[in-house]
């Protein structure tokens, strides 16, 4: 027992050595996962590659403007600056720039500047729900940090008074008060408890290494959270599912992200019809060239040929379509199917909001009563352990009885702490769920 004692007094002296540990709130946790996320950085990617979509689509209203260049070697009869063959081996280089503007494709860029912009506000809210699901998860690990830490103090609570009353009947003992036998349950009911002590730390620093890595830290050891002091502010804040629900279906990223694509969809409809129209378009362009023939006795000089040589050129661009092998409608057949498929996921998602929220209300419904019915289960078992330990004092019960008392209400201790912290999860989830 000496051995014991100083191993124990050992390691809280080792304790009070090291340094301080970080403490972290669940806010600074959240935080922290929203940061480091890969998924989110994933996510991000995606929301900047949709950006650039739709910057494109928007430039795509502009003309574009190209210069060109060009130098040939022509052995034989070759065409001259004037248009005609002669039998001479000739060089020629040309230089232009050229310019094309769409004046009208049946709406065709309009609808996809639409559809784009309906894009990048879907991945928006892909974002949203990869950040929310992150802040679920950091929460519900949160809480398990929190409930370990408090089944470790009920832990070295009842591991105290055990060691308290052994104390107390070894000075009994040696009174002549109580037979020696009297201490032989105490030390049993000891070392369940430091048994019980240890596997609550390991399950202490379980839930630590598993918070640590939803905010992918490389480290856990000194890692602490706060324990917030309005833990159960929401108790009585639980609203009806239905509430909860009629709230979601109007915030919720995964049912934005839904309907969003929907509009995508229809625009994709109004994108295929566009080339049924005709299309219009306007060009312009200007170029010149030099020109050197091997049999003529002289060639007029480079810059003056490049100013001679110079000619525009201004046109308009007319396409009807006539047949393009049902292309253009198959692909009209084929935007429509993807509209009622976008349809049917929109509805999709508010059956599985709605079954989720139902089944997390329920949830939060059984956790508050096992809650309330976990805090009466302790009021009963302090009041047993009490009585218990009053018939030992006055010899009516031996040290078995009061052990049995004493385990359950531990029992019931721990079951009351579980059952808060699963209410508080429940609520939780319901709050993130609007």
């Amino acid at each position: 027992m000496k051995t014991k004692y100083l191993i124990i007094t050992g390691l809280l002296l080792a304790a009070s050595q090291l340094p301080a540990q970080r403490l972290w709130t669940l806010e600074q946790c959240i935080d922290t996962a929203l940061t480091h996320n890969r998924n989110i950085k994933q996510q991000q990617l995606s929301y900047k590659a949709k950006e650039i979509a739709y910057a494109q689509a928007k430039a795509n209203l502009l003309p574009n403007l190209n210069a060109s260049a060009g130098q040939n070697f022509n052995f034989g009869r070759s065409l001259g600056a004037d248009n005609t063959y002669i039998s001479s081996n000739s060089a020629t280089s040309s230089f232009g720039i050229s310019s094309d503007l769409t004046l009208f494709d049946g709406l065709k860029m309009k609808y996809n500047i639409e559809a784009k912009k309906a894009d990048l506000l879907a991945s928006g809210a892909d974002w949203l729900k990869v950040e929310k699901d992150i802040i679920l998860n950091v929460s519900t690990v949160f809480l398990q940090v929190l409930q370990n830490k408090e089944l470790l103090q009920n832990a070295a609570n009842q591991l105290d008074l055990t060691r308290k009353n052994m104390t107390q009947r070894k000075e009994l003992i040696r009174a002549g008060k109580l037979a020696e036998g009297e201490i032989y349950e105490l030390q049993a009911q000891e070392a369940k408890e430091e048994f019980s002590l240890v596997q609550a730390e390991n399950n202490l620093q379980l839930s630590k290494l598993d918070l640590s890595q939803v905010m992918d830290l490389e480290d856990f050891k000194d890692l602490d959270i706060v324990v917030p002091v309005n833990l159960m502010e929401n108790e009585l804040a639980l609203l009806s599912a239905e509430e909860v629900y009629n709230s979601a279906v109007q915030s919720r990223p995964e049912l934005k992200a839904a309907e969003f694509r929907l509009q995508s969809s229809e625009k994709n409809i109004a994108i295929a019809k566009a080339d049924y129209l005709p299309s219009l378009g306007f060009g312009a362009q200007i170029g010149t060239g030099y020109y050197n023939m091997s049999r003529l006795p002289v060639n007029e000089a480079f810059g003056d040929q490049i100013s001679n040589n110079l000619s525009t050129a201004l046109g308009f661009r007319l396409s009807i379509p006539v047949f393009n092998r049902f292309e253009v409608k198959n692909r009209v057949k084929s935007a429509k199917l993807e509209v009622e498929n976008s349809k049917i996921e929109i509805e999709k998602t508010k059956i599985d909001l709605r079954k989720s929220i139902q089944q997390a209300y329920f949830n939060a419904i059984a956790a508050k009563n096992r809650w309330e019915s976990s805090q009466k289960s302790v009021r009963a078992n302090e009041e047993a352990f009490r009585f218990a330990s009053q018939k030992f004092e006055s010899g009516r019960a031996n040290q078995y009885e009061v052990n049995i008392a004493k385990n359950n209400l531990a029992q019931s201790i721990s079951e009351q702490t579980q059952a808060k912290y699963e209410y508080v999860f429940r609520m939780k989830l319901l709050e993130l769920m609007k």
